[in-house]
């Protein structure tokens, strides 16, 4: 086995671990081993974290473009030397295929360095004024940042939460999952070893709503950067109100993916069950509620039932594996529960359904199709292995159920009727919309969505742009 790293915080550059302070047990999903244990912050440790975030704020945001550049490069250029050894320990924690936590990992590297590059370019203004006058519009960083990351994504999560903050001048106190605390550890140390200076950025790890509720709860922090269900993001942005402190979130959301006539249906399912099954199916993104034209509907139903049974599930270590386990147990308990409430209810089940194995926590690629409305799986995000493929007649139809839910994330369409297109592009309520293709995110891009999937945006030059506050100056 890899091995797994010693686990602590880090405030004001000092590992904290030890004494009696709570712990956490990491468990390996696949194996359903411990790694380690976490060490949990008290009250003391968070007091600590934001002193040290106000003085990181003085020092960094007088920092020059040229020396926060230094330090994005810098930290993607470990990440590079780096990347088998972390990819390994988010594998272990997490349990995604190595492959795909390597692929994780590069991502953090295009992005930190799109920052390094965005923050040459965070441009002001000066408006037209009569002779003698003049008024300037100028960015500024926002503050302390409190960042809250998920355990999905164990690398690529943490880097935005980190890379935005620190490209704007800010401070930050990273509060990563507790179920995936060494990949966090790992990306903020190539931040330090590039050169971040120590109090700029601290990671700390605790009760969830005990760390929100003390880290919100200071007028230090002044803005809330959170990935997670829109349950809990309902709540913070409750607590953040207290203070008035600004917000990032990014929610959950139902992906649903039309599929018309007209499309080219094989591209479209190599594309929708590599899709369907990274990391398991627990992305925020994740096509979930298959909207199939009827005319393709059986076709395409079939060939998703075929490709899942050719889903390779395993421990993400082995090179043959292309699908790893669950992240922790409420998962494979909660795919259970939905897809047999839709069962129940009338669905057909065509692959799947089941866990697997004795140990970990494997569950099998599954579809269902003829969903009835009234399943909870049609209104609860399942953030898992399962694709839902329902029959549709007509574009208005399709359009209509797309748009049916609270979420709107991601979205995505099938189609080579060109002024079909254009309509799904204006009509589709998604904060991303892919047409033809399943790859909408980018470093380049924003990354964020709509109605219950939040508001605000990750990654472009928007992320940066997120962490920073507008100032007009007039002068007489």
């Amino acid at each position: 086995m890899t091995q797994y790293p010693s686990l602590h915080m880090i405030i004001d550059g000092t590992r904290v671990s030890g004494g009696n302070r709570r712990t956490s047990a990491v468990i390996n999903p696949a194996t359903g081993e411990t790694l380690g244990e976490l060490p949990l912050a008290d009250a003391a440790d968070l007091d600590r974290a934001l002193e040290v975030a106000q003085s990181g704020f003085a020092i960094w945001r007088k920092s020059t473009p040229q020396e926060r550049a230094a330090v994005l490069q810098g930290a993607a250029r470990l990440m590079v030397e780096r990347a088998d050894e972390i990819a390994r320990v988010a594998t272990l924690e997490e349990g995604k295929p190595f492959a795909e936590a390597k692929m994780e990992l590069m991502m953090n590297v295009g992005l930190f360095n799109f920052y390094a590059g965005e923050v040459f370019r965070l441009y002001g203004r000066e408006l037209v004024r009569p002779e003698g006058q003049r008024s300037t519009v100028r960015w500024e960083p926002v503050g302390p940042v409190a960042a809250f990351a998920p355990w999905n994504f164990p690398l690529g999560n943490p880097g935005r939460k980190l890379g935005a903050p620190i490209a704007a001048g800010c401070s930050v106190i990273l509060k990563s999952a507790e179920e995936t605390p060494a990949s966090a550890l790992a990306i903020l140390q190539c931040l330090l070893d590039a050169g971040l200076p120590k109090e700029v950025a601290q990671a700390v790890f605790g009760v969830p709503d005990e760390v929100s509720r003390h880290l919100l709860g200071s007028p230090i922090i002044r803005k809330l950067s959170f990935t997670g269900s829109t349950v809990v993001g309902k709540h913070l942005a409750r607590l953040a109100t207290e203070n008035m402190q600004r917000t990032t979130m990014e929610l959950g959301g139902h992906g649903p993916v039309l599929v018309f006539n007209d499309a080219d249906v094989d591209k479209a399912l190599a594309n929708a069950v590599g899709g369907k099954y990274r990391n398991a199916g627990q992305v925020c993104v994740s096509p979930t509620r298959f909207i199939v034209q009827e005319d393709v509907f059986e076709r395409f139903r079939d060939g998703f039932i075929e490709g899942a049974r050719k889903v390779v599930v395993g421990n993400g270590l082995d090179p043959a594996t292309t699908m790893g386990p669950m992240a922790n147990p409420r998962r494979p308990d909660a795919m259970e529960r939905l897809i047999g409430d839709a069962l129940a209810k009338g669905a057909k089940l065509g692959a799947g359904g089941t866990r697997l194995g004795n140990q970990g926590y494997f569950y099998a690629p599954s579809v269902i199709s003829e969903v009835p409305l009234d399943a909870a799986i049609m209104t609860e995000e399942p953030f898992g292995p399962v694709a839902i493929v329902n029959p549709y007649a007509t574009e208005e139809q399709m359009i209509a159920e797309a748009n049916r839910l609270p979420y709107g994330l991601a979205a995505y369409n099938w189609t080579n009727d060109a002024a079909r297109q254009r309509r799904l592009a204006a009509q589709i309520e998604a904060g991303m919309v892919g047409i033809n293709s399943h790859m909408i995110g980018g470093a380049d891009a924003p990354f964020g969505g709509v109605k219950w999937s939040g508001h605000g945006s990750e990654d472009g030059p928007e992320g940066v742009k997120a962490c920073m506050v507008l100032k007009a100056v007039h002068e007489g």
